[in-house]
């Protein structure tokens, strides 16, 4: 499950399920279907709802990560888990997104989030 909500140009998405090898093409569609139709150039993803990720969620953020750099926009996470922290280091994706404890705080890290 996904809520979806926009603020500004701003796509944020809390996924409320594992997202795993499973779960992750349902996802994908669904969000790619929400970002393609909507003004956004930005996305967050908030993972309150989410107790685990596999390396298919690394990809599944990859790859949102590219679709928001194509508008001029960026990814930022907020709320991971310990383990979803640490696979989210070893992978690297720490290099390229962003993370944050609150959502305030992704929201005004992002280009015309905090407006």
């Amino acid at each position: 499950m996904l809520h979806q909500e926009i603020r500004k140009k701003v796509l944020i998405l809390s996924p409320s399920a594992e997202i795993d090898a499973h779960s992750t093409e349902r996802l994908r569609s669904t969000i790619d279907h929400a970002f393609e139709k909507s003004p956004c150039t930005h996305m967050v993803f908030d993972f309150a709802n989410v107790g685990f990720m596999d390396s298919s969620g690394i990809g599944l953020l990859i790859g949102r990560y590219k679709q928001a750099e194509k508008r001029g926009g960026s990814v930022a996470l907020v709320n991971l888990s310990a383990e979803m922290k640490r696979l989210y280091t070893l992978s690297g994706l720490a290099k390229i997104i962003a993370t944050f404890p609150t959502m305030d705080e992704a929201l005004a890290h992002v280009k015309g989030g905090a407006q």
